[in-house]
């Protein structure tokens, strides 16, 4: 006997309602208020049925996503009324936003492997605790650690070899973070004066969202390098100054033949 062809599933372009709601894990009633705040446009109305295309499903994608960001239902509504029909470009523009500034990777870690970095046979509390609120370490529920930047972790092992503690180390880390907070808002503010507000007082134009974004994608190697750049003549000249003062200090102090006479 033949077997009866199964159902496709309703295309993008055909959804009712509740096909929408199953589609983004949304419920009707919550698609309805978001339609009731002016959130979602309304939907294509053939006979008595209303019917929703890929357009509803990425602004509820966007509509989620900002949420996850912290932005009221209120925010949302004047961003995207800001925005027009690009709503795309906008969750583009929201992603770019919480992209991690560089692509190292995160690992997790066994918390035993952190103390044995860090010369002692059991983790110290105390010090993962530092770790976590200097925003290097994130401890899990099942006793590993995530490890934000394993670049930071292989400098901490560098320098427990050179016989630098791991106290000394997370002091030096807190130095280098209030120092770096100044130069990201630096960036930021360049970000903001010179590409953002342009664009919001000339109304957000959707043709230029793609231009806002891939400035803020280019502005991520262009901050590194910079700094990078710009730390090396800072370290170069730290060095030389600091070996001056050695030396000078070494010049001024008397010879053993002088001390013997």
């Amino acid at each position: 006997m033949a077997r009866a062809a199964s159902t496709p599933p309703a295309t993008a372009a055909e959804m009712t309602i509740d096909e929408l709601a199953r589609r983004s894990g949304m419920t009707v009633r919550n698609i309805r208020a978001h339609q009731s705040r002016g959130l979602l446009p309304p939907p294509q109305v053939r006979g008595r049925t209303g019917y929703y295309g890929d357009e509803h499903i990425a602004r509820l994608e966007l509509i989620r996503e900002l949420q996850s960001d912290g932005l009221n239902l209120e925010a949302i509504r004047r961003l995207l009324e800001g925005a027009g029909d690009s709503s795309t470009e906008v969750l583009d523009f929201a992603r770019a936003l919480r992209a991690p500034f560089e692509d190292e990777q995160p690992e997790i870690v066994e918390a035993t492997e952190l103390a044995h970095i860090w010369g002692d046979g059991e983790p110290d509390p105390a010090l993962i605790s530092r770790a976590e609120k200097l925003g290097i370490l994130r401890p899990l529920p099942d006793s590993r650690v995530e490890v934000i930047s394993p670049r930071l972790i292989r400098a901490a092992r560098e320098l427990a070899d050179l016989g630098v503690g791991p106290g000394v180390a997370l002091t030096t880390v807190g130095k280098m973070r209030r120092h770096s907070e100044g130069v990201a808002a630096a960036f930021v503010d360049l970000f903001v004066k010179s590409v953002w507000e342009p664009f919001d007082r000339a109304g957000r134009p959707e043709e230029d969202w793609p231009k806002v974004r891939e400035a803020l994608e280019r502005l991520r190697p262009l901050a590194s390098d910079a700094l990078l750049a710009v730390f090396q003549i800072t370290m170069s000249e730290a060095t030389e100054k600091a070996t001056e003062r050695t030396l000078k200090r070494e010049a001024r102090k008397p010879s053993k033949k002088s001390r013997r006479s």
